[in-house]
């Protein structure tokens, strides 16, 4: 099974269908008035589907078992044809797309046992996914390439007696998500060096600035001290995201002091030293966090 520990739990949603062919229009009227021997096809098959869904895991060696949260399963008659819908909601950190497609078909299946006695012509046509929402599918960029910059607090790697691996990471994590224009710097742990830093970043226009670094509890993590007075505009729900997924994996995380916010139009963010650390707090806030931007233009929360 593929490794999904890095992910968030999200909301995720997926819809699939199915389509079922019967040959005449007697089969129709049995349907419809429940005068198949063998049950009330829409019933049965619904039943089935919910627990094909539910199952989906237990047959397909790959699928996650996951929580169901929600499923609803409906069929309407076209013609001389059955469509099923089967739409799968869940919170968890990989989505439902097969759990759908996998209740479509074997609704589909149970019907076409159902109804082989009295239409020996039935069939099942198309099985597709018809559309899904979270995860990947609801991934933004930002509207622009933002000017951005990491910052690297350490007075070793400033020394020149350490090699940075935690600013490298996010300059890599960033072009990655689109990023070019990032300008890379690296000073030690001072609180006035880390000050006069982050106002002239702010001077020549940088739209995001991360700082990684002097976020802990020895003398020297002084990053959010020196932050903290000059941002104007703090967001707090921003380290409280990325405390919360690291304790998910470490209790250690709660010793961050991490701090973000506007210092005017500039985004500061206080990631730690760490290079497990800084992989985690990118998984846990981009590319949700280039949101902020779009607001920042006077877009809406959509």
């Amino acid at each position: 099974m593929v490794d999904i520990t890095h992910k968030q739990s999200t909301l995720r949603k997926a819809t699939a269908s199915a389509v079922l062919h019967v040959s005449s229009q007697n089969t129709i009227d049995a349907i419809r008035n429940r005068a198949v021997p063998k049950g009330d096809v829409f019933e049965f098959s619904r039943a089935a589907g919910l627990l094909a869904v539910k199952k989906t895991s237990d047959v397909i060696p790959d699928c996650h078992p996951l929580p169901v949260e929600y499923t609803a399963i409906r069929h309407e008659i076209q013609g001389l044809s059955i469509l099923i819908s089967v739409e799968v909601h869940t919170i968890y950190k990989t989505g439902v797309e097969v759990e759908a497609m996998h209740g479509a078909a074997i609704t589909a299946l149970t019907m076409y046992d159902m109804l082989k006695p009295i239409d020996k012509a039935v069939e099942i046509g198309t099985i597709r996914l018809e559309n899904k929402q979270g995860g990947k599918s609801d991934k933004t960029k930002p509207d622009t390439d933002l000017r951005s910059a990491v910052v690297v607090c350490s007075d070793t790697v400033a020394a020149g007696t350490n090699q940075d691996t935690s600013g490298k990471i996010m300059l890599h994590r960033l072009e990655e998500m689109g990023l070019t224009s990032i300008h890379y710097q690296v000073i030690p742990d001072d609180f006035d060096r880390i000050q006069a830093t982050a106002r002239a970043l702010e001077a020549q226009k940088y739209q995001l600035v991360i700082f990684t670094g002097g976020t802990g509890l020895s003398d020297r993590d002084v990053t959010p001290d020196a932050l903290t007075p000059l941002i104007d505009r703090p967001i707090d729900g921003i380290m409280e995201a990325a405390r919360n997924y690291g304790q998910q994996r470490t209790p250690y995380a709660m010793l961050s002091r991490g701090v973000a916010g506007f210092l005017n139009e500039t985004l500061l963010l206080t990631f730690p030293g760490s290079a497990k650390a800084v992989q985690e707090y990118m998984d846990a806030l981009f590319p949700a966090v280039f949101h902020l931007f779009h607001i920042r233009k006077g877009g809406n929360h959509a």
